[in-house]
């Protein structure tokens, strides 16, 4: 299984407390899980050995043997990886020299658009794009850093004629929901799935029968569990990094995948589309001085 960190990450939020405590510890120090019985596990969680396998099967694996092997594998390909990159792991703190910073900033972005390519659910992908290229209207919702999101998948699809709105007043995007139709797509941003006002207007727009999506880091979020898809981002926000790079970068890498899948399914019309539009914008006349 690839990304066994990243899987139990995003499983955690929907298990029971006891095992959402061994979710904790295994995420917490990996390296110790290696060596671990299921009686230290146990311990070190502060709860029962049965919910240390329960835990296991409920991450997908047949028992904590089969884990603990799935662990070692990939922090073994992590060393490799850390190793080529000529970087430590960490958070960025404040010994870090200028270099280390960018190294590790692109090690880090690079490595949670290949995790989110790794576990998107690509029927789901697929399912979404093909809704898109029929002429669906969208309606895209998202704030902050989520917002940019929204925004560019808007812009993209209106380059190529279809018909996509958003708005960064979070009131218009209600409206938006309010006046959703049964054609409707109605794509909603969050990272962590509780945008209050996001959550809203997707939910307004499947009142009125439109087809909701969720870019969520946390499937099992409100928002994640009130969308018909979810198309999952694979991303950690750190300390010192607000609107983090790394859930801003995979929610703008599942728009890439959504849009360029849509203008395959819509090939004969998209060259001509970006053509007009790239006339459009020009600067081929100037206006006359006064």
């Amino acid at each position: 299984m690839d990304g066994v960190i990243d899987h139990i990450r995003t499983v955690a939020t929907s298990l029971r407390p006891a095992e959402a405590k061994v979710a904790s510890a295994v995420i917490g120090d990996p390296e110790s899980m290696l060596d671990a019985t299921v009686a230290t596990v146990a311990a070190t969680a502060g709860t029962s050995q049965a919910s240390v396998v329960r835990f296991a099967r409920a991450a997908g694996f047949g028992g904590f043997p089969e884990l603990r092997i799935a662990l070692a594998q990939e922090l073994s390909r992590r060393q490799v990886e850390l190793e080529q990159s000529n970087i430590a792991e960490g958070e960025i703190n404040d010994s870090d020299g200028l270099a280390d910073v960018v190294t590790k900033l692109a090690f880090h972005e690079a490595r949670s658009i290949e995790q989110t390519a790794r576990l998107i659910d690509l029927d789901a992908l697929d399912g979404v794009a093909r809704a898109i290229a029929e002429g669906r209207p969208c309606h895209t919702f998202g704030v902050g850093a989520s917002g940019l999101a929204a925004g560019d998948l808007c812009q993209k699809l209106q380059r190529i004629g279809l018909v996509c709105q958003y708005s960064p007043d979070t009131h218009i995007q209600l409206t938006h929901g309010a006046l959703a139709t049964p054609r409707t797509v109605a794509i909603a941003f969050s990272f962590g799935g509780r945008t209050v006002e996001v959550h809203r207007a997707l939910t307004l727009a499947q009142r009125r029968g439109a087809l909701g999506v969720a870019v969520t880091n946390a499937p099992e979020s409100p928002i994640g569990k009130a969308a018909d898809y979810v198309l999952l981002t694979v991303a950690r926000e750190a300390q010192l990094r607000a609107a983090a790079l790394a859930s801003r970068m995979t929610q703008l890498a599942v728009v890439d995948f959504l849009f360029v899948r849509v203008a395959q399914l819509r090939f004969n019309d998209v060259e001509s589309a970006l053509a007009l539009t790239r006339e459009a914008v020009l600067p081929q006349h100037q206006l006359p001085d006064d």
